[in-house]
């Protein structure tokens, strides 16, 4: 009976391997020159960074309680931001994020979307924009450089169960906005 010999991979290394030989074989040594004859890159451009921001748009709870007027039952924090919320999602909330090297001009557009016009403001020397609708939600986002930090603040629907919000909520979005301006390093 002949011996057959059966071809094995014995990690997954080896295919790896195998695979990166292929694809860099496949390259074209003026591939840089292609594209600059006319084909448009599709490379991310560099921005430049704004300053740091510390956790929560370096804003205390005790401070989002002070300017929102209501305790919270919840607060949630993660790399990007934070959110303090009352009653569930239905309920008042107040979230901040920070978007590291993402266009603020989106997140403005977004808001005209959805019904509520964004205006033209200035913190601290930083521009950017606010946005509110029916007294009951403002949302505010600054441009640093190619970075932009959004605080939203939200008093909830109509079914909330609040009948009028203790506070004017872009008059509690400035002021978190210009403490986390003020604190930016």
């Amino acid at each position: 009976m002949p011996h057959r010999r059966a071809l094995t991979v014995s990690t997954p290394l080896a295919v790896a391997a195998a695979v990166l030989t292929l694809v860099t074989g496949c390259g074209s040594e003026d591939s840089t020159a292609d594209q600059s004859a006319g084909s448009p890159s599709t490379a991310q451009v560099a921005t430049d960074p704004g300053p740091m921001v510390a956790e929560c748009g370096s804003v205390t709870d005790d401070e989002v309680v002070a300017a929102f007027g209501l305790t919270f039952t919840d607060v949630t924090r993660n790399g990007v931001g934070c959110e303090w919320t009352v009653a569930g999602s239905l309920g008042p909330s107040v979230a901040f994020s920070w978007y590291r090297g993402s266009p603020i001009g989106r997140e403005r557009a977004g808001s005209d979307l959805l019904g509520r016009p964004a205006a033209d403001i200035t913190i601290g020397g930083y521009s950017g924009f606010i946005a509110s609708r029916e007294s009951v939600l403002c949302e505010l986002g600054i441009s640093f450089g190619g970075d932009f930090v959004h605080w939203s603040v939200n008093y909830g629907s109509v079914n909330s169960g609040f009948v009028a919000p203790p506070a004017d909520p872009c008059v509690v979005g400035k002021s978190l906005m210009e403490l986390t301006v003020s604190r930016a390093q």
